[in-house]
This record gives structure tokens, C-alpha cells and sequence, in this order.
């Protein structure tokens, strides 16, 4: 019998068409909505990823967090991708994809003691090959995406093993249904892609209204729940994870499974010339960054100063902001590129200071 894994998710963009505020409480807003319906509904898993935004409600709702915190020991939400945020996935150097990596397991450790194997970045526009020798050295063995489209890279399948440039690799889906569905859309979405592709052994359908929608709906639900019990004698469809979706595959997929050795490039190519400051500015701070970071540590190991941890850590949560696939290649409103200006001056100037003692530290 051929099998569906549903992914119930929430794209939330922290900022876009609107700024981090409005995101925060998007975030909140949604999460609250998914722990109603986590602790309602038996089968269902609600899947989300970036740390920034869990980092959102532990703040301003803690009673909430504590709730999804509960859900994950159950079973019943899922920490998916694992990463900071969904960052441009073509500009930044591999340092800072590293440092989304670990940022974002470091925080999803501490807090609920798991760890992502499958890496998620839906929004981006394209991705470099470099990043597969960088994810599959942090712990991932898998990777899911939606752009660029088949118009924009031929690729030879939808699930092909990604190769990297030192022989490393991921075995990687690439969704062409899109990650969100309409508000009570979600079970006319599964029936039209099962009509659509009878014939796979193993699917993924991603389901839940995005951006100010508020993820997975009472309706939405009881109208899946109404078709798995339909569909139970020809196809079995389940709540799942994309760690479960891709083990099954593995398992019995079936065909082989082709190779990519090539960058996924491009989709929406005009922002990268647009906004051309907060490029300019981003480069400049993760060089700065990095080069007191290096500074830093030579102080600290001949004992000439405390390490400042905390100060340079708040400048990369900066940093990694800024890199967001709707910041750094200029695809926001203008109060968003303002914002994020000042976020990396702020960066800046926390950098400069650090940098002034370490050199008096250094020269001493």
C-alpha cells in the first residue's frame, strides 16, 4: 500500500511585507492555535522550525512555551529544520551557515532536548552546493526545499541525493505543491495531489496556511481525519515529520534515487542587485565579526582579558538576523531595511568596542 506523510506547518516569515513586531506576534499567535489543537486532536503533529521564533513566545508568552515544550516530549510538535532562521542560502560565507547550525541546535537542545536530522529551508531563493558538505558535517542527513522551480534548475527527480563538492551528500525533496495550503483547503489539496500521482510508493504533502494564517484550522483537520478514514482501504495517509517521511523513503521508496552535483540556482534573480546597503553592510560585519572574534581569542589565551562572550554573541544574533532570505537579498519594505541597517550598526558598534580593548589589550 503506497503512503502519504502529512507535514503540518506554519510558514512564518518574521519579517516581509511588515516588521519584526508584527512577526513576534504572528509567531505567538499561531503557536498558540497549534498547542490548542495538538492537545485536541490525537494523530495530529504540528511541525515548525526557526529558533528565533520559539525565542519570540520563551519571551513574551512563557506560559505558552512550556506548553510546546510538553507537546515535543509527547510527540505531538515537532522541532523541524533545527536552523536560526530560513537564511539567504546564496550569499552569506559558510562560517555564517555554520553559525545559523549551531545556534539554532544549541537552542533547540537546550530547551527541548532534541535534535533535527532534516534540514528545511522552503523560502530561500536558490541554494549553493557548498552548503551540503556544511549540513551534512553538522548532523543532517536529509534536506527538503521548494525553490528554485524545475523552470528555474532542471533537476532529475523531486527526491535526488544532493552531492557536495568533498563527496559528502543528502538525499533532498523538492516540493512542488508548495508548503502552505488555503484556510480549510488542506484536504482538497492531498486528494487532488493522491489523484494527481497515484502511482508513488512514499509521498510528503505539506499543509497549513502561512504567513498571518495561523498554520493548521479545526476544520482543516477534521476534514483530513475524514479522508484517511475514506482513502484507508487504497492509501494510508498519516501526521508526520520530515525525519519520518525521509526514513520511509530510504526504507521503501522504491526507484533509484538520482544524483545532483550542481548549485540549485536561482529564482527572483533582481532582488540580489536591489538594496545594495544592507549587502554592503553585511559583508562588512561578519568580517568584523570574525576578525575580533580571532583578536579576542588570542587576548583571552595569553590572559590578557576576559573573553566577551556575551558581547559578541548578541552581535552574531544580529548578524544571522540580517541574513534572513527576505533581508539580505532585498525583498522586504523599506521599514524592514531600515530596521535591519540598524540592527547590523548596532552590531557594529558593539564589534568596535570589543575590537578597541582587545587591540589595547593586545598591544599592552
Amino acid at each position: 500500500m503506497n503512503k502519504i506523510h502529512l507535514i503540518c506547518n506554519a510558514h512564518i516569515d518574521p519579517v516581509w511585507l511588515w516588521e519584526w513586531e508584527e512577526g513576534a506576534a504572528e509567531a505567538v499567535s499561531t503557536f498558540r492555535t497549534a498547542v490548542e489543537l495538538c492537545f485536541e486532536s490525537g494523530n495530529f503533529i504540528f511541525n515548525h522550525n526557526e529558533a528565533i521564533l520559539y525565542k519570540w513566545v520563551e519571551e513574551y508568552e512563557p506560559s505558552l512555551f512550556t506548553k510546546i515544550q510538553k507537546l515535543v516530549k509527547k510527540g505531538k510538535w515537532h522541532i523541524m529544520g533545527g536552523w536560526y532562521l530560513q537564511p539567504d542560502c546564496n550569499m552569506p560565507s559558510g562560517e555564517t551557515f555554520i553559525r545559523h547550525i549551531i545556534a539554532g541546535k544549541n537552542y533547540f537542545r537546550e530547551k527541548f532536548g532534541v535534535e533535527a536530522k532534516t534540514a528545511i529551508n522552503f523560502d530561500p531563493f536558490g541554494h549553493s552546493r557548498g552548503i551540503v558538505q556544511i549540513m551534512a558535517k553538522c548532523g543532517y542527513d536529509s534536506y527538503l526545499f521548494c525553490r528554485p522551480s524545475q523552470t528555474d534548475c532542471q533537476l532529475p527527480d523531486e527526491v535526488f541525493v544532493w552531492k557536495g563538492f568533498n563527496n559528502t551528500s543528502l538525499l533532498c525533496r523538492r516540493i512542488t505543491g508548495g508548503y502552505n495550503s488555503g484556510l480549510g483547503k488542506a484536504a482538497e489539496k492531498i486528494k487532488g495531489i493522491v489523484e494527481k500521482e497515484p502511482g508513488k510508493k512514499i509521498d510528503m504533502i505539506l499543509w497549513g496556511v502561512g504567513n498571518h494564517g495561523g498554520g493548521p484550522s479545526r476544520k482543516d483537520i477534521a476534514d483530513i481525519e475524514k479522508l484517511i478514514q475514506d482513502k484507508s482501504d487504497e492509501i494510508e495517509i498519516l501526521h508526520s515529520t520530515p525525519e519520518n517521511y525521509f526514513s520511509d523513503l530510504k526504507k521503501h521508496g522504491g526507484k533509484k534515487i538520482p544524483s545532483f552535483s550542481e548549485d540549485l540556482n536561482s529564482w527572483a534573480v533582481g532582488c540580489y542587485s536591489s538594496m545594495i546597503r544592507i549587502k554592503q553592510k553585511f559583508r562588512l560585519l561578519e568580517n568584523e565579526l570574525y576578525m575580533t572574534e580571532k583578536m579576542a581569542s588570542s587576548a583571552y589565551f595569553q590572559k590578557l582579558l576576559d573573553y566577551p562572550a556575551a558581547e559578541l554573541s548578541e552581535a552574531q544574533y544580529d548578524l544571522l538576523t540580517a541574513s534572513f532570505h527576505d533581508i539580505l537579498p532585498g525583498s522586504s519594505i523599506q521599514p524592514v531595511e531600515e530596521m535591519a541597517l540598524r540592527l547590523m550598526d548596532h552590531a557594529l558598534e558593539k564589534i568596535s568596542r570589543v575590537k578597541a580593548r582587545t587591540f589595547f589589550a593586545l598591544a599592552s
